[in-house]
């Protein structure tokens, strides 16, 4: 069995999320440590919060806000967001951003108000 896993962002297909759309690397049931997502953010982006899940965002075009916990930040590229649960947070802007979420993304741990 190999211990390691290479998956290509043109060979997976976009899900819509509360950020825009995002393409999800290493999302499988065996796996429980982290996953690897590219997000186009809309303009439309609602807030939402994790209960369990970290997420890190890297700005890589685009600029906007970043709404963490009701507070107001500009952010720009090559900024860097940890995000850390139970913290409500959007972005206003169009935005694409790498995330990073630990444990394993899942979709149950996702909230909205």
């Amino acid at each position: 069995m190999k211990r390691y896993v290479i998956e290509n962002f043109t060979q997976i297909e976009p899900v819509e999320c509360p950020c825009g759309w995002s393409k999800r690397a290493f999302v499988s049931p065996e796996n429980k440590t982290a996953t690897f997502h590219q997000v186009d953010i809309s303009a439309a982006a609602r807030a939402h919060y994790h209960k369990r899940m970290t997420e890190m965002y890297f700005i890589l075009e685009g600029e906007g806000h970043l709404e963490l916990d009701g507070e107001r930040l500009a952010v720009k590229p090559q900024d860097v967001i940890m995000i850390k649960p139970g913290c409500r947070h959007r972005v206003a802007g169009k935005l694409k951003i790498i995330n990073v979420a630990v444990p394993a993304f899942d979709s149950s741990d996702e909230y909205e108000d």
